[in-house]
């Protein structure tokens, strides 16, 4: 059964880090691109980064570019998300996603229930 699992969310100043982190399991992390998603209360769903299987393409949004990483361990099958100089924005739910190929381009058919974040002043 396809499953992820984010976790690392919280409570964090504007400025501050926080990484996020998203198990799952073998059969849905094997051979597959992976990314994150977040939503804030009232918004639109927002792609903000994604990797390929390999690890070796990477996207990030221009709001986040310079500020986020993306990385994966194909081993362990985990995705993270280090965040760095948070933006003082409320709070917002983090999602990882995944699709069916080994390029980050293209449509994600599977999401975790989110883990939540807020950037206080």
């Amino acid at each position: 059964q396809a499953r992820l699992v984010e976790s690392g969310g919280g409570l964090v100043q504007a400025g501050g880090s926080l990484r996020l982190s998203c198990q799952a399991s073998r059969r849905t992390f094997s051979g597959n691109a992976m990314g994150w998603f977040r939503q804030a209360p009232g918004k639109q769903r927002e792609f903000i980064a994604a990797i390929s299987w390999s690890g070796d393409d990477t996207f990030h949004a221009d709001s986040v570019k310079g500020r986020f990483i993306i990385s994966r361990d194909n081993a362990k099958s985990t995705l993270d998300l280090q965040m760095n100089r948070l933006e003082c924005d409320g709070t917002t739910n983090y999602y990882c996603a995944r699709r069916d190929g080994e390029s980050w381009r293209g449509v994600y058919v599977c999401f975790g229930k989110g883990t939540q974040v807020t950037v206080s002043s």
